[in-house]
């Protein structure tokens, strides 16, 4: 997929509304696929989720906390789309 993340908007509670760089826009609830432990557990608290920013540098989301997401993860959550594992071109088996 490889499809960046242009912006965000926090909805409420853990739901966010993406746009990314191939024009689809959609919303996503967080708390549906991220476990609030580790460098997530803050992120459990409202507040502190709603501090999520677009990092262009990296085409994903982010924390002040440093915890991101994968934007490939963002893009299949919302259009349905498996994301692509397949072993990359001239990989060795």
């Amino acid at each position: 997929m490889l499809q960046d993340v242009t912006n965000v908007e926090c909805l409420g509670g853990y739901q966010l509304r993406l746009r990314f760089e191939d024009g689809v826009v959609g919303v996503v609830d967080v708390s549906e696929f991220v476990k609030f432990v580790g460098v997530f557990a803050p992120l459990e608290d409202r507040n502190c989720f709603a501090q999520v920013t677009l990092n262009s540098d990296i085409g994903t989301i982010c924390w002040p906390d440093g915890a991101d997401l994968d934007p490939d993860v963002l893009y299949a959550a919302i259009t349905g789309k498996p994301i692509d594992v397949s072993e990359p071109i001239g990989a060795s088996k």
